[in-house]
């Protein structure tokens, strides 16, 4: 098995019942995650060794957070306790034409407060093939964005491959805080996931002017490579919201100048879409560490963000086998 370490957040995330407002709810659903977890667990359950690195606070919700990843087989050896409180954020279930809404309460939680002195990395590293991190990490705290490009740092000079995914959440910084750290970090990056308007609003580049999503997508995905030649690996997938219950999602899949696509996945009805990307981020993980074909690669991680939103919660629950079986081995396509 192959040791993978991820390092962010997991939250607390209590959601209404579908079609009742914030305002209106009188009882809450339970689940915990966040992005780099949730893809520590999509990894997991698809065989591969994987430690979770954040801070908990020492009390039932740290314990729960412990079990939880436990319950996937995440190792929590690097689960440090201490700080005064988790992260939570409520969600409001969109219906309809009517949107999801996430509201964030997550100041001076443990994992914001954490310190650089607080985690060995030659310790955390050791005998590990691929780091995973996201952009909401380093927008939590300054000293988080310190730590982030730190252990980016650190895993390069130990030649372990490096993912890192723009996930730019507006409600915790603007796009000009998020430009100037990311464009520190994507030196250090190896794996890169961000889409098109993240090329353009975060990373600078001029429009494409439209011709094609996939050849505006290649467009991008060709300039960021010249400005950053470390980068290997770019995705991204193209999402057709039809209703808050229904979307169609295709994979795509950016390397050695040749961009592959999935078929494209119609998903009706959406159980719950939070995690897709996360689900999707570790399918592509999961390809590359096993040096799976690129058309066969693209699909098995569309395959997986697909069924990611047929269940509850932040994590996705399916083995690759099962993943497997739903995509039926359906080939992706290359755009030339």
């Amino acid at each position: 098995m192959k040791k993978i370490v991820t390092l962010g957040e997991i939250m607390l995330r209590l959601s209404v019942n579908n079609g009742e407002r914030l305002f209106q709810a009188d009882q809450l659903n339970m689940h915990y995650g966040g992005a780099e977890a949730n893809v520590a667990v999509s990894l997991s359950n698809f065989g591969h060794d994987v430690y979770f690195v954040s801070k908990v606070p020492e009390n039932p919700l740290g314990i729960a957070v412990e079990r939880q990843l436990k319950s996937y087989d995440v190792h929590t050896d690097y689960l440090i306790k201490g700080g005064e409180r988790l992260g939570s954020y409520y969600l409001e279930t969109g219906v309809g034409q009517r949107n999801s809404q996430v509201t964030y309460d997550r100041k001076y939680s443990s994992f914001s407060m954490l310190g650089p002195d607080e985690i060995d990395f030659d310790e955390v590293f050791l005998g590990a093939e691929l780091f995973h991190v996201t952009g909401i990490t380093p927008a939590l705290s300054p000293s988080l964005k310190e730590l982030t490009l730190f252990a980016l740092k650190k895993a390069k000079e130990k030649g372990i491959l490096t993912s890192f995914d723009f996930n730019y959440r507006a409600k915790l910084w603007s796009q000009q805080e998020a430009a100037n750290t990311i464009k520190e970090l994507l030196p250090y990056v190896d794996i890169c996931s961000c889409g098109e308007l993240d090329a353009v609003y975060i990373l600078g580049i001029e429009p494409a002017g439209y011709i094609s999503k996939e050849d505006n997508l290649k467009y991008y995905y060709s300039r960021i490579t010249e400005m950053y030649p470390n980068i290997k690996y770019l995705s991204s997938t193209f999402r057709n919201i039809i209703s808050a219950s229904t979307n169609t999602l295709q994979g795509n899949f950016f390397t050695q100048g040749e961009l592959y696509q999935s078929g494209i996945f119609q998903i009706d009805h959406i159980v719950d879409r939070v995690g897709g990307g996360d689900a999707f981020a570790a399918g592509i993980l999961h390809g590359i560490l096993n040096r799976t074909q690129p058309e066969e690669l693209i699909t098995f991680a569309t395959a997986a963000s697909a069924l990611k939103h047929t269940v509850h919660g932040d994590c996705n629950v399916f083995s690759v086998d099962e993943v497997v079986t739903f995509a039926n081995n359906g080939p992706g396509k290359i755009v030339r």
